[in-house]
């Protein structure tokens, strides 16, 4: 199999930079589905996969989201993800996992194994319990060609309590970046990006741009774009150039695209699909709409 940074590289390059998350916030679930329900987030998450296949690289389902129905929450996730990669979608599974020893192995094994029951081609981890925490996701990446998507310096306004923090010298998000170098060698492919992917949020482009000098061939998962409050410019800040434009990544938008105006009032399934179509479609040319720096 291509390796996991290739894919996606290559799906980026086709589609754009746009990952839709597939997030069923409470309350937030059409009635035309079946509302906040498993049943309903089911149904809704086969019709984002069904809205998303063709228009975008990958998917990034929040996995806090169904979680919080139970079993039926989490068989609805493993169907959605099985029809997304089904569908050609890449699927990126933010579930910000991080534990130790055996911990980590199991959550690994539950998301990145061979016959993993949730399957994805990348997870979120957090590294902040040490570089010992993140080997097994490396492990099972390496085996399996998926990816790995590390938090380095995240989008939200409580980021700065700890990541920006000084230490030795440079900020812990950068100190971060520099310890994974390793690890990112082991899942570069033959496109020369690494599918141990960074979290780098659209709300820091400074931070972003600092991190690609320090990580030039980890692929950044970019949140913050849109219902945070981050632009394009923002989002595509830490991307350099390609082939055909500015690459490096991939950035989210969920709200965005899950929810976009009228959505939740559409009075068929035909009406809901031309909106999220129209809304991944604003998002796209919004993103690829940059200019290339010279």
């Amino acid at each position: 199999m291509t390796s996991f940074a290739d894919r996606l590289v290559e799906a980026a390059r086709r589609l754009g930079p746009l990952c839709a998350g597939i997030d069923p916030h409470p309350g937030k679930v059409p009635d035309l589905f079946g509302g906040d329900t498993p049943e309903g987030i089911r149904a809704w998450g086969l019709a984002m996969v069904e809205a998303c296949t063709g228009r975008v690289a990958c998917v990034k389902p929040q996995v806090a989201f169904f979680e919080r129905h139970g079993p039926e929450g989490m068989a609805a996730l493993q169907e959605i993800s099985r029809a997304a990669r089904e569908a050609g979608l890449i699927v990126l599974m933010d579930a910000k996992r991080g534990d130790i020893g055996s911990t980590a192995e199991g959550y690994a094994a539950a998301y990145l194994g061979k016959d993993a029951p949730f399957e994805a081609d990348a997870l979120t981890v957090n590294p902040y319990m040490g570089l010992d925490t993140i080997e097994p996701y490396v492990r099972e990446a390496e085996a399996n060609d998926r990816g790995v998507i590390v938090l380095v310096r995240t989008s939200n306004p409580g980021s700065a309590d700890y990541q920006s923090r000084n230490l030795e010298g440079a900020p812990l998000y950068g100190q971060v970046a520099v310890s994974l170098a390793p690890m990112a060698e082991r899942l570069k492919g033959a496109s020369g990006w690494s599918g141990l992917m960074m979290v780098t949020g659209a709300t820091g482009p400074d931070e972003a741009r600092a991190i690609r000098d320090l990580a030039p061939s980890s692929l950044f998962l970019v949140p913050g774009y849109g219902a945070q409050g981050a632009g394009a410019a923002e989002a595509l800040a830490g991307f350099v150039q390609g082939p055909g434009g500015l690459e490096g990544g991939v950035v989210s938008s969920s709200r965005g695209v899950n929810f976009p105006e009228g959505s939740n009032e559409a009075a068929d399934l035909e009406e809901w699909h031309s909106l999220i179509a129209s809304a991944i479609v604003a998002a796209q040319s919004d993103l690829r709409g940059i200019p290339v720096p010279a």
